[in-house]
C-alpha cells in the first residue's frame, strides 16, 4: 500500500477495480473519518488535500481542536514475566519503563 502525507496527516492510496477509481482515507483517525477519491494520482492527491483542509476548516469554525492521528499514547499488554524483565532492564539502565520501551521499539524500527 502507498501513502501520501499532508499537514501531518497520512492518507492511503487504494484502487477499486469495481468502481475503476482511486480512493483512500486518512490513517490513524479513530473517531473521525476523512476519505477522498480521484481518477488519477493527481486528482487523488488534490482531493486528499481538499479533504484535510475541509476537516481543519470545519474544526476551526466549530471551535474544536482537530483530532490528530497517532496521539503517541499506546497501551501495551505484556505477560507478567515480560513486564518484570522490562522493569528490571529499565532499572539497570537507569531509565523508566516507558523510556526503555521507546528505545527498544525505535531500535527495532531503525533496523528495518
Amino acid at each position: 500500500m502507498r501513502y501520501m502525507k499532508y499537514k501531518g496527516y497520512t492518507g492511503s492510496v487504494d484502487y477499486s477495480e469495481e468502481d475503476n477509481c482511486l480512493h483512500g482515507r486518512v490513517q490513524g483517525m479513530v473517531k473521525d473519518c476523512i476519505t477522498y477519491e480521484g481518477s488519477t494520482i493527481d486528482e487523488l492527491a488534490e482531493d486528499f488535500h481538499d479533504a484535510v483542509d475541509d476537516y481543519l476548516n470545519m474544526c476551526h469554525e466549530k471551535g474544536i481542536p482537530p483530532r490528530r492521528p497517532y496521539s503517541g499514547t499506546v497501551n501495551v499488554r505484556l505477560s507478567p514475566d515480560v513486564h518484570y524483565r522490562v522493569a528490571m532492564m529499565a532499572k539497570e539502565k537507569g531509565i523508566t519503563i516507558n523510556a526503555f520501551i521507546r528505545y527498544a521499539v525505535t531500535k527495532e524500527l531503525d533496523a528495518l
